[in-house]
């Protein structure tokens, strides 16, 4: 009875002191960007006389390719704590891939800004003609030790098939973190620098448009 009774005692410790510890692992959060709201983009493409600034041909736009750093194309959300020093939470999670949901909302954000439905996230099985087509490599999209919600990106503005390349910009954008250190506050301002990136695109489509117009116009003549 004492020598069953010695071999029970250790056992059933291990177990209490095991226990406790697999229960208090804290579930993972899994976050996505959020696209610009309706009324906002409505009323942001809106002129100082009260007209739809949107473009007025339906431009078929094709996004892509998309490139991102390799220290940001993971499954954690990644912030910067010093500017050689990275703080990845293993407990705070994108949703999907980083790429994915930033081509998702960019497409949401443009279709709303140009008033255009013919956007295309590329490749595609979709088929049908492009008239122009957006291609961006991130340098920077990450919550930075200061605060901010930081995108720097390198852009450019190419005919169809990519063979002649009608703008090319780098941009910087910048948001306060309301809460910094807590995800989802940093999720909501990446999310405003991606609305902001997604303004200057748009505008610059639509002076692009309006320059190929006028470029018809005299050829007429």
């Amino acid at each position: 009875m004492t020598l069953s009774l010695a071999r029970w005692i250790p056992l059933s410790l291990a177990l209490s002191i095991g226990l406790p510890g697999c229960a208090s692992t804290p579930p993972s959060n899994f976050y996505t960007l959020a696209p610009i709201p309706a009324f906002e983009a409505k009323s942001s493409s809106v002129d100082r006389e009260g007209r739809d600034d949107r473009l007025e041909e339906e431009l078929a736009i094709g996004l892509g390719p998309v490139t991102f750093p390799l220290f940001l194309d993971r499954p954690q959300i990644v912030s910067r704590a010093s500017a050689n020093r990275l703080s990845i939470d293993e407990l705070e999670r994108w949703g999907g891939t980083l790429q994915d949901d930033f081509l998702r909302v960019w497409s949401e954000n443009l279709a709303l800004l140009t008033g255009s439905s013919r956007i295309l996230i590329l490749p595609s099985e979709i088929r049908y003609p492009l008239d122009v087509r957006l291609s961006a490599e991130i340098l920077a999209f990450e919550g930075t030790a200061e605060g901010q919600a930081e995108l720097r990106v390198r852009w450019s503005v190419l005919e169809p098939n990519m063979d002649q390349v009608l703008l090319t910009r780098e941009s910087r954008y910048q948001r306060a973190i309301a809460q910094p250190g807590d995800a989802q506050a940093l999720l909501a301002a990446l999310s405003l620098t991606l609305a902001d990136f997604s303004r200057e695109v748009a505008e610059a489509l639509r002076h692009i448009l309006v320059q190929r117009e006028w470029i018809g116009t005299q050829s007429v003549h």
